[in-house]
């Protein structure tokens, strides 16, 4: 077995459960290991420290499967990671009567550190992001064919990040029936996200116990949600009871589908989309008076650790601009899904913010992904989306 030796003053995150081994925190690597490679690795006495999959030209050299020495990373065992997650579903209540699309696979937080896998209805979507996953593709389709029988298999594994583990990706349908669209439910709503529109794997998952909130808080209130995408949060404003719901995206194919969705699901009667920049219309709202409950939920601000300080100035911004368009009392949810804005930096940059546009926001709740995107206890980053609710109060 090929072994990866960790260096002195770099062991103690991996010895605790970390799952990652940076390239900078590597001794020697020995055995002839190439990419994708199951390797064991060890500290510089030698003392075993768990055994994962090697992926050379990557800054994780190594991604950890397991803290065993006994297991290997073989058919039977991805099979019993794959039935594992599905039990842990199973125990969350997933799938239901009203909701069948959720995360399946959630890599790290499932021991299948590469592999995401998202179930919407009877299809799978799936996303390989090492090398090391890719390699063994045959073998977890397989199982998940066995395991779940879906109708389809689409692969939506990221470009960006085949290139740089150095695979080519499979887009669009793997296995099973030819389809163009994702067709399923969350909390009641009916969805239908073609392929060719779908964000991340075709839909964000993470977000589904925030939208269950906001639409519990939504009864009475005149509602604007920016960056809406289809109009998942906007759909359960409007089911909620909000007066008013405005969803903006700047995409005119995600605005037209998320009107068709009201249509199909009859809650068009107070939902209206606009195809617009979200800061011209939060702009517009804070010289109109303000809307009782404003929703801001960006796409990533900061991809790596590099972006951190820009994204903060431009977080910072976005919450001025919310606060500003939420009338004094209301309700402004800001919403980070990038692991380097986590929950701190979020509530720093609306302090920040609430104070440029003159108001004095204060915290009631914090929301995160979903359970079925499992994390860690001694992997920070995989909690990588977080969610402030704070009413706007004047200074």
């Amino acid at each position: 077995m090929p072994k990866v030796t960790i260096k002195a003053g770099h062991v103690r995150p991996v010895w605790a459960g970390h799952p990652w081994v940076f390239a900078q925190a590597v001794a020697r690597i020995s055995g002839g290991a190439v990419a994708g490679d199951e390797v064991d690795v060890e500290d510089e006495r030698g003392n075993f420290l768990g055994r994962g999959l090697y992926s050379p030209g990557s800054a994780i050299v190594v991604r950890l499967c397991t803290r065993s020495r006994d297991v290997k990373l073989d058919p039977a065992w991805m099979a019993a990671r794959i039935e594992a997650a599905i039990a842990r579903r199973t125990r969350l209540g997933l799938p239901s009567e009203q909701t069948n699309a959720y995360r399946l696979i959630h890599a790290e937080g499932d021991d299948l550190p590469g592999l995401i896998v998202d179930r919407f209805g009877d299809a799978l979507a799936v996303q390989f992001a090492t090398i090391g996953m890719k390699r063994r593709e045959g073998i977890l389709l397989d199982a998940l064919e066995r395991l779940l029988a879906p109708r389809s298999i689409i692969d939506r594994s990221s470009e960006k990040a085949a290139k740089l583990e150095g695979f080519q990706t499979s887009k669009g349908v793997v296995r099973g029936e030819d389809i163009s669209a994702l067709s399923f439910q969350e909390r009641g709503i009916r969805f239908r996200i073609p392929l060719s529109l779908g964000q991340k794997t075709g839909f964000y998952l993470d977000q589904r116990p925030l939208r269950g909130r906001i639409e519990l808080l939504a009864k009475g209130r005149r509602v604007l949600d920016t960056f809406t995408y289809v109009g998942a949060i906007a759909l359960g404003a409007a089911r909620g009871g909000a007066t008013e719901v405005l969803a903006v995206d700047e995409s005119a194919i995600a605005v037209e589908l998320g009107a068709e969705l009201a249509k199909e699901n009859q809650l068009e009667a107070n939902l209206h989309f606009e195809r617009a920049d979200a800061h011209d219309v939060l702009a517009r709202a804070g010289r109109q008076g303000g809307y009782d409950l404003v929703v801001c939920d960006p796409p990533k601000m900061a991809p790596n650790r590099a972006a951190k300080k820009r994204a903060e100035g431009a977080m910072r911004r976005l919450a001025a601009a919310g606060a500003s368009a939420t009338r004094p009392g209301g309700l402004l949810v800001l919403c980070s899904c990038s692991a380097a804005i986590g929950v701190d930096e979020l509530t720093r940059a609306l302090a920040l913010g609430g104070r440029d546009a003159g108001t004095r926001p204060i915290v009631l709740e914090r929301w995160f992904q979903g359970a079925d995107h499992p994390v860690p206890a001694a992997f920070p980053a995989g909690l990588y989306l977080a969610t402030i609710i704070a009413e706007i109060a004047a200074l």
